[in-house]
């Protein structure tokens, strides 16, 4: 009896335990620890096991989605607190996590840049947008913390349509009107009643075909630039982002011309979503329309659930190294090649071919002017802060092996050319107020002569990158490498 009455008790334990829905926000390449008890089991009996039981289900509901953005997560305890831990990577976004109790998407979470989000826009911009986040087709997560700006659904939103607006063709529609010689179908009847009685026999009523532009989609599109106009205006902390995404608003504005903006009707992105048009673009400018029709945001930020995303932080990385690059070359006359466009491959011929591993080697950027060659890779790793701040000899021996590793990989970039003098240069990205202190020591780029065979020289260099919107400073550095011997 006394055991029936203890499994009754513990029934009803677990039978208050409810699922409240909400995000979790988690900075990238870090390890967090989340309470499972105030976000799974909030109304739980505290001495029951509600909270760990929710999380271990939370988690193997949600294994293959977090495996998608490389999260891992265990159940852990701190101190006596139950709940998860999460190790995030190098890619942010918002995800949305399926309830084990309610079998929808109840709960998410937003992975942030580990630096500050304008720091974020100032790249974006810096880059010239060309890595955007992914929009991904998967449930919408539930409202975050709101902590993700407006302007990165901005972002991604007018890349769209300035893409669409560059694909749009023109298609023939019927016109239905008056003209001094007939053409097309001619409305006799109505000519003979209501024509030539008044005196208007120049005035032919006609119903004809003509090539114009879809005057109901670019007033739709007029209407959504308008829209993330007003709210790009009313963001104070985007910094160039902001101001790069409104030229763009302005730019689309004159495009578009004398069309009034309109609000879609949901019959019409209905429409044109059917449409059988096998063009991307299309299809993903029609996309982002319907978003800020339903006034959804990433992560969020609206009234209605967010969007799922993603973004991967080491290519978003390479992207800004890349445009430092572009930079620090037009000033001295260089050429750049870029990994991330497939320029830089170099296959690697195995024998037997069936025997091979790695198929070539990709540089993320190679510069090259004369005699001289710099390869830059880029590593989105804390390493340059944290053997500055920490000195070699006191970092922890798993970053000295991944450090180790990045070097040896740059060297092996190093002897794919045969200019008389080659630079392998590591990229490793440091806050902009570290930045300061290193610039002020002198200490933004080291570097060291690696023997070589006569003739031929081969220099290592660790190049410390500000997370900000001047690529100017950081091609500086670069430059020195071309310029000067070490």
């Amino acid at each position: 009896m006394a055991a029936r009455r203890a499994r009754s008790a513990r029934a009803r334990a677990r039978g208050t335990a409810r699922a409240v829905s909400g995000s979790r926000t988690l900075p990238d390449t870090s390890v967090s620890f989340v309470p499972a008890r105030d976000w799974l089991a909030p109304n739980a009996d505290p001495r029951s096991n509600a909270a760990e039981l929710n999380a271990e289900s939370l988690i193997k509901f949600n294994r293959g989605v977090l495996s998608d953005f490389r999260i891992n997560a265990r159940t852990a305890t701190r101190g006596d607190v139950p709940g998860i831990e999460f190790t995030t990577s190098t890619r942010v976004g918002a995800i949305p996590l399926i309830s084990p109790i309610s079998g929808r998407a109840d709960f998410g979470l937003v992975v942030e840049p580990r630096f500050s989000w304008t720091s974020a826009g100032d790249m974006l911009h810096g880059t010239g947008f060309k890595v955007v986040p992914e929009i991904l087709p998967l449930p919408n997560p539930p409202q975050s913390e709101r902590r993700i700006p407006a302007w990165v659904l901005s972002s991604v939103v007018l890349v769209r349509l300035q893409a669409l607006l560059k694909d749009l063709q023109r298609r023939f529609v019927y016109v239905n009107c008056d003209v001094s010689a007939p053409k097309g179908a001619v409305d006799w009847g109505t000519y003979a009643r209501n024509r030539l009685p008044l005196g208007r026999p120049l005035h032919v009523p006609v119903r004809y075909p003509d090539l114009r532009d879809d005057e109901e989609l670019r007033a739709g599109i007029a209407w959504v630039v308008r829209r993330h106009r007003d709210v790009l205006l009313s963001e104070s902390g985007g910094g160039m982002a902001v101001r790069k995404l409104l030229l763009i608003c302005a730019e689309l504005e004159a495009q578009l011309g004398g069309v009034t903006p309109r609000l879609p009707a949901q019959s019409a992105t209905s429409r044109w979503q059917r449409l059988p048009i096998s063009r991307q673009v299309f299809r993903e400018g029609v996309e982002a329309i319907g978003w800020t029709v339903d006034d959804r945001g990433l992560g969020g930020l609206a009234d209605l659930s967010g969007l799922a995303w993603r973004m991967d932080m080491e290519v978003f990385f390479e992207a800004w190294v890349e445009a430092i690059a572009q930079q620090a070359a037009r000033t001295i006359g260089a050429s750049v090649s870029s990994g991330r466009l497939g320029q830089t491959r170099v296959p690697i011929a195995w024998n037997p071919p069936s025997s091979g591993s790695q198929r070539s080697l990709i540089p993320d950027v190679v510069i090259s002017r004369g005699d001289v060659t710099v390869v830059v890779d880029a590593k989105y790793k804390r390493h340059a802060e944290e053997i500055d701040r920490l000195g070699w000899g006191n970092v922890g021996p798993e970053l000295r092996e991944q450090h180790r590793d990045d070097v040896l990989q740059a060297l092996a970039y190093s002897t794919l050319f045969d200019t008389k003098r080659t630079v392998a240069c590591l990229a490793y990205p440091v806050a902009i107020d570290r930045w300061k202190q290193l610039h002020a020591r002198d200490r933004t780029l080291v570097r060291a002569r690696v023997q070589g065979r006569p003739g031929r020289e081969v220099e290592l260099a660790i190049l410390a990158v500000p997370l900000s919107g001047d690529a100017g400073v950081s091609a500086k550095s670069l430059e020195r490498c071309l310029r000067i011997a070490a």
